[in-house]
């Protein structure tokens, strides 16, 4: 079965309606056995050191794993996606465009999900079929995200690893959701954790790899995972364009903060930390999210993939110690 990348989440149901396997490239970069080798080839291939270190790593994965095409989400993610893009091409990959309206304009949302199912040659019906078997994998992420903040059963680290996955199902729904459903069984057994800090986590995925963990050592536990949330599709909806429409990711800050405030307020959160990724255009939406999130916050800033550094770790170590207070 070929593969199909994809720079952020899609609507991952053509691909499966068409066969394919889907490939979430930010996976499969963050996963690796060395992704910092990774961030090291773009730049010898001449990405410039001030270039967000995910877009480098997605260059890397990019030419390095085997796949039919490559969906670019020209709009609604990165702004430097179209220049990587270029930079893959100049290497004879193919490219599929894709954009999500910045003003969720249904109309324009339908087209570009039209053009996805015309190159894979699949109509509405097959793609409904395929987005009625992911149901019950997403309501199963949305299980393990209930178990996370009302039952207090699944750790900050668990919630983010399955619902970040939730966005190309490990390249396998049934294996995925065999996983799934094992995981909830086992956490059904568990004792509630007792942790003395709650955290909402917002902004991209962390290009740390031991962030939740780290938090949860110092007596702290997200229970707030909001773009991975994003990723399995939380919101209910009746057809697969609504889907993508509520779906907040791809259209700006006043598009998630509606959600976010939502989630703060029945999740009993005392602090929110918010990822920015060094060199990324989201970093100046910091400002809006600050002013209008009236709870303590953290701006805490990532560059290179590998473990939270200690300037990093002293300032969460002080922001843990101030909501304990």
């Amino acid at each position: 079965m070929s593969r199909v990348g994809f720079t952020t989440s899609i609507p991952v149901e053509v691909i499966l309606a068409a066969g394919k396997t889907p490939v979430d490239l930010n996976n499969v970069f963050i996963n690796s056995s060395s992704p910092q080798s990774m961030v090291d080839l773009a730049e010898e291939e001449g990405y410039p050191r001030n270039c967000c270190g995910w877009i480098k790593g997605l260059y890397a994965t990019g030419l390095d794993y085997d796949m039919e095409a490559l969906i670019a989400v020209m709009h609604g993610d990165c702004s430097n996606t179209q220049a990587l893009m270029e930079t893959l091409q100049l290497r004879n990959k193919k490219i599929i465009p894709f954009a999500f309206p910045f003003d969720r304009e249904r109309a324009q949302l339908e087209a570009q999900v039209d053009k996805l199912m015309q190159f894979f040659e699949v109509d509405m019906e097959e793609v409904l079929k395929a987005r009625a078997r992911l149901e019950k994998i997403r309501s199963l992420c949305r299980e393990i995200d209930r178990m996370t903040w009302r039952d207090n059963l699944v750790t900050g680290r668990e919630n983010h690893y399955y619902l970040l996955c939730s966005s190309d199902f490990n390249g396998n729904p049934d294996l995925f959701e065999a996983e799934l459903q094992s995981f909830v069984e086992e956490a059904g057994k568990r004792r509630p954790i007792k942790e003395e800090v709650r955290l909402a986590y917002i902004g991209v995925p962390p290009i740390f790899t031991d962030l939740h963990q780290l938090l949860e050592h110092m007596g702290a536990r997200v229970v707030f995972n909001e773009v991975q949330r994003q990723f399995s599709m939380p919101m209910e909806s009746q057809d697969i364009i609504e889907q993508y429409l509520h779906y907040t990711y791809p259209y700006g800050a006043f598009a998630r903060l509606e959600d976010i405030e939502e989630q703060l307020a029945i999740r009993d959160v005392q602090g929110v930390i918010h990822y920015t990724q060094t060199f990324c255009f989201r970093q100046i939406e910091d400002l809006i999210f600050r002013e209008r999130l009236k709870i303590p916050f953290l701006t805490l800033e990532g560059d290179r993939p590998g473990k939270v550094d200690a300037r990093s770790r002293m300032r969460l170590e002080s922001f843990v110690s101030m909501l304990k207070k």
